[in-house]
């Protein structure tokens, strides 16, 4: 617990934590207003191509509309948490205060643990905020559009509860880069290309595939990327193509295992000097 608490007077007594907290603010109202104009066509569809037709109609039903537009702040949301949790490896070396802090606690494991224990309840003050931001936002677009919003519904509370679960997950993922990538800026960028633009260039890539081979297999591949996974394993109900919620929660899982324990194994025999 002192390892915790060494933590967070770290990330307190910096200015990051508000700033990601203005980003997430900031990017969450920009997500949550494309959300709302897609659930404004989805609850009136004009012109839907026949072969979108299923995914409309599912899209359309109160649990996954709510559960879609109730998470809407993951996306970014979880970018930043992932981001803290890099910092809170990379600022050790960065700063080069690593040899202090192992010095004060040889046992590297704890405060590796104490880091992602860090980066995930900062990734749970993240998650409430931006589900109250959403759940109130939902509210008051569903009234206007005349439609029911589902909270009452198990997937719906699935799904948020899901989602903190992936608000935690992406805390450890990012205690594994800054590991594996110890330059703040190094691991900073390569993390965001990854998250950014990795995950737009599987999406094409998978879909041009398809395209070319037309096997229905090469569809899912996409999945295996932990964003989408993410935005996967809080969908509320299972939609057209697409795999079983949990199936998002196991390549986070995965994910999330292999980052960390490679990463704790590393910073116990790498030489911080």
């Amino acid at each position: 617990m002192r390892l915790i608490r060494s933590e967070f007077l770290k990330i307190r007594t910096t200015n990051v934590w508000w700033l990601f907290v203005l980003g997430t603010l900031g990017l969450w109202a920009i997500s949550f207003f494309f959300n709302v104009l897609q659930a404004h066509f989805v609850l009136n569809p004009e012109g839907v191509p026949d072969d979108q037709a299923a995914t409309f109609s599912a899209m359309a039903k109160p649990a996954a509309l709510t559960a879609y537009l109730a998470t809407s702040g993951q996306y970014f949301g979880l970018m930043f948490v992932m981001l803290l949790g890099i910092l809170t490896v990379t600022n050790e070396f960065h700063h080069q205060t690593a040899t202090t802090t192992f010095l004060a606690t040889p046992h590297r494991t704890s405060v590796i643990i104490a880091k992602t224990v860090a980066a995930a309840i900062f990734g749970f003050l993240l998650w409430l905020l931006t589900t109250i931001l959403s759940v109130v936002g939902t509210v008051i677009f569903l009234n206007i559009e005349n439609a029911e919003a589902a909270f009452g519904d198990s997937a719906v509370i699935r799904s948020i509860l899901l989602n903190l679960i992936a608000f935690a997950l992406w805390g450890l993922i990012g205690v594994g880069f800054g590991v594996l990538i110890r330059s703040q800026i190094g691991a900073t960028v390569t993390a965001l290309i990854l998250y950014l633009v990795g995950t737009i260039a599987v999406s094409i890539i998978v879909q041009l595939l398809y395209v070319w081979l037309e096997q229905e297999w090469i569809k899912q591949l996409q999945w295996v990327m932990p964003s989408i996974a993410s935005s996967l394993l809080v969908s509320g109900v299972d939609l057209p193509d697409q795999p079983h919620y949990w199936v998002g929660g196991l390549v986070l899982l995965a994910w999330a295992a292999v980052t960390g324990v490679i990463g704790t194994l590393i910073t116990r025999n790498r030489d911080i000097s």
